[in-house]
This record gives C-alpha cells, sequence and structure tokens, in this order.
C-alpha cells in the first residue's frame, strides 16, 4: 500500500509505467519571473519533443493563461466542486503544451482544506492524457499549496533575482522545505540579471547563507538575463521562445530545457515526494498489488 500511494503522482496513469518527471517552480517573492520560467521552458522542451503540461499552482491568482492570451472555459474550480475531470479542463498553448488554468479572485482556492489537496493530487493521479514533464508553477509565498506542490516534485526550481527581499524570500522557502518538509536539494534560477557573472554573484549570495545556516545544496542551473524582448513578448501576450527564438533569454530557456532532459527520474519514489502521497493520495491498491503484499 505505501509503495502505491508513493509512486500515485508520479505514474500518473501514464502507459507502460513511463513515469512523469514533476517539476516545481517556486521562488518565494512575487514578481521573480516564476511563470515566465515555466511557460517558457515548457515551450522550449515542447520543441524537443516532450509533452510538457503546466499547472497553475496559483489557485487564487491564475496568471499563465492570462499571459498566453488564452480563455479558458473550465479551471480547478470545476474539477474540485465534481463537475469537470481534471482531463476536460486541459487547454492547449503553444507548441501544444497542456496548460491546467488556476482560477482568479476566488478567495476559496487560496483555502482549501487537506480533503480538498487530496482530492486535487488523486485527480493528477487518474489523468488520461499522456504527458512526459509536468512543471507546477506555484504561487508566491510560503503557502501550504506551495510547500505540498515542492516537496511533491523531484525537483525544485527556486527562480530569484538580484534582490535583497527575493534572496530573503527564496531562503525562507528553502529553510522552510528542508527544515520541515526534508527537502534538500534546489536547483536556482539566477532571473533577469544583466550578465553571466552578475547572475554567478547572485548565487554565490544566496550559496553563502544557505552554506551557513542549513544543510543543503544548490546548484546553479540557469541564468536568464534581463531582455528587452521579454517585455514586448509579455505586452504582445506571447512567449519570448516563440516571438524572439534568438534573443538572450530564449537562448537562455533552451539551455534549461536541455538540462532539465538530462535529470533522471529516480526508478523508486521515494524522500519528500513519498512523505507528501502518503499523507495526501488514498487511492485503494489493486487486487493484484493487494496480492504481492
Amino acid at each position: 500500500m505505501t509503495r502505491d500511494q508513493a509512486s500515485g503522482l508520479r505514474m500518473m496513469n501514464q502507459p507502460n509505467n513511463d513515469k512523469v518527471k514533476v517539476i516545481a517552480v517556486s521562488g518565494g517573492k512575487g514578481g521573480v519571473g516564476k511563470t515566465s520560467v515555466s511557460i517558457n521552458t515548457a515551450v522550449a522542451l515542447a520543441e524537443k519533443g516532450k509533452r510538457v503540461l503546466v499547472l497553475d499552482a496559483d489557485l487564487g491568482l491564475a496568471n499563465v493563461d492570462v499571459m498566453l492570451g488564452i480563455r479558458a472555459e473550465k479551471n480547478l474550480s470545476h474539477v474540485l466542486s465534481g463537475d469537470a475531470e481534471l482531463d476536460d479542463i486541459i487547454v492547449r498553448g503553444p507548441k501544444g503544451i497542456g496548460i491546467v488554468p488556476a482560477t482568479s479572485g476566488t478567495q476559496a482556492m487560496v483555502e482549501l482544506t487537506q480533503a480538498q489537496h487530496a482530492g486535487l493530487i488523486r485527480a493528477f493521479s487518474e489523468m488520461r492524457t499522456q504527458f512526459d514533464i509536468l512543471i507546477v508553477d506555484t504561487a508566491a509565498g510560503i503557502s501550504d499549496m506551495v510547500l505540498s506542490f515542492s516537496r511533491a516534485s523531484q525537483d525544485v526550481l527556486i527562480v530569484v533575482c538580484d534582490e535583497p527581499t527575493s534572496i530573503t524570500d527564496a531562503y525562507a522557502l528553502i529553510k522552510i522545505l528542508s527544515r520541515e518538509h526534508g527537502v534538500f536539494h534546489f536547483k536556482i534560477v539566477a532571473n533577469m540579471v544583466r550578465s553571466l557573472r552578475e547572475g554567478m554573484e547572485l548565487f554565490a549570495k544566496l550559496s553563502k547563507v544557505t552554506d551557513r545556516f542549513l544543510d543543503v545544496a544548490l546548484e546553479l542551473v540557469a541564468t536568464v538575463p534581463f531582455d528587452e524582448n521579454l517585455r514586448k513578448s509579455v505586452r504582445k501576450q506571447k512567449l519570448v521562445v516563440d516571438a524572439f527564438p534568438k534573443s538572450p533569454s530564449a537562448i537562455a530557456y533552451h539551455g534549461l530545457a536541455n538540462k532539465i532532459m538530462t535529470w533522471p527520474i529516480p526508478q523508486q519514489p521515494g524522500g519528500h515526494l513519498e512523505f507528501f502521497v502518503e499523507r495526501l493520495v488514498q487511492r485503494k491498491p489493486t487486487e493484484e498489488e493487494s496480492a504481492s503484499e
């Protein structure tokens, strides 16, 4: 039973038992570019042949569909109310990426109960839609939902920019995930930097604090430069990897996508994913699984 529950989120009803790579994109502070990193990287992965699903996990202030100029008829609130299944609300974005839209301006979605959290995760484990990578674009802050999806993911990307509040909030998120939820490895994206050197210096600032006070491992996986083309694409409700594919930020997103494709998927679930799914997913084992235990 434990083994079955722990594998539920990764398996996600995939054919041939293909496991899904689950990546949480977080940052602690709002305005650091998490959503831009999430969807541009998703499209870059799709261009490399990956089937990608993006979950807008900012449940009360949805912005993925807004940034892409996509109109979603239904969203996660319809799944939680039982009016739709998760497969029914997926909308398609650039290069065929799937998007699971959240709601906007709905306080109830921000204050989900433990049972509703469980229902949401169960919906993912029962999906029919096939995909290789799930990117979870979390909300700002350190809410229960941010922590839940971060500890449920195989890889946690922390997006940080060169501002004191961004570094402080990123540290706070890393601290609570490591000390209270058993997440010890974090991949860092230095965003909106003016040079590779500035990105490395930003990473060094964050590493200096975590090395002193926390038992965690940080890895700098991307430096995304400040790029006027990125601002232009946002105003047009386009993605920079689509509208300006040769721009510096688009090249950085493709570089991040290339790295993601090399990250291994653990063959056996464990660590923080196991802790999370055991608590939230209560799927009954099949007769075959019951007989084997």
